[in-house]
């Protein structure tokens, strides 16, 4: 498959365009023009470049690209290290980050409230007017204990727990990475029972006195299954083997 059509496939289907982010979004690093394996991954780095071309890859797709509008963009030391990987094997580089968490079907927060049976209800967290994460609600309330233990096994987190709130949940804030503390705020102002991020951030006492429940369930944990849902999406466009590279980061 050409490069190109899976770029403009891409860009149009996860609206890179839609909102401002840090990262640039897109097509990061240009390599080979014929695409016939596409590796997926959370973070752009040695690492997974490595393994990419192990696993004879001609494009990476990651949710941590290499490019961000804060960095300085001179290629030299370890930043030379990590494109040198990709020009001697001629892959290309593909990033999209906030464009992927907000994303309403393949999202990292629309398929963390899938994992856990919430539907999709209101927008939540917003940057630059336009939301990152989603609210959503159970049609039956749901026990905090059996969303925990969801997140647990399905995502292999290691989930940190403030269970402040009312045991059975009905309306739930996700925000996939890092909600912050303007992320906790406005799960409280949207009356939400439990807030999922993957950040832990010192709110143990407000949460506590407002009667919230909060599950931090890791930031690498929270962004891998936008990527594989993703994956699926390209594979059943393109008809293309594709490659989940996961190295967790312990965060």
């Amino acid at each position: 498959m050409k490069l190109g059509k899976i770029v403009d496939f891409l860009d149009s289907y996860l609206e890179i365009d839609g909102i401002k982010d840090s990262c640039w979004n897109g097509l990061q690093f240009e390599g080979k023009d014929k695409v016939q394996k596409i590796a997926f991954a959370v973070d752009a780095a040695v690492e997974t470049f490595k393994i990419a071309v192990k696993e004879k890859t001609d494009m990476i797709i990651v949710h941590h690209g290499h490019f961000w509008k804060n960095q300085n963009p001179s290629v030299r030391s370890w930043s030379k290290r990590r494109l040198d990987i990709l020009q001697e094997n001629n892959i290309s580089l593909y990033a999209c980050h906030l464009p992927l968490d907000r994303h309403r079907v393949v999202g990292n927060n629309a398929q963390i409230l899938k994992l856990i049976g919430a539907k999709i209800s209101v927008e939540f967290m917003f940057s630059g007017g336009k939301n990152i994460g989603w609210i959503g609600e159970f049609i039956n309330s749901k026990d905090l204990s059996i969303i925990e233990k969801t997140l647990t096994n399905k995502l292999d987190a290691d989930c940190t727990v403030l269970p402040f709130g009312p045991k059975r949940i009905k309306r739930v804030a996700v925000c996939s990475g890092g909600a912050g503390y303007s992320g906790f705020y406005e799960a409280l102002q949207a009356k939400a029972d439990l807030l999922i991020t993957g950040d832990a951030v010192e709110v143990y006492y407000s949460a506590k006195d407002a009667g919230i429940n909060i599950i931090f369930a890791g930031h690498h944990a929270t962004e891998t299954i936008g990527l594989a849902s993703l994956a699926k999406v390209v594979n059943n466009k393109f008809h293309i083997e594709t490659k989940f590279i996961d190295l967790p980061t312990g965060l």
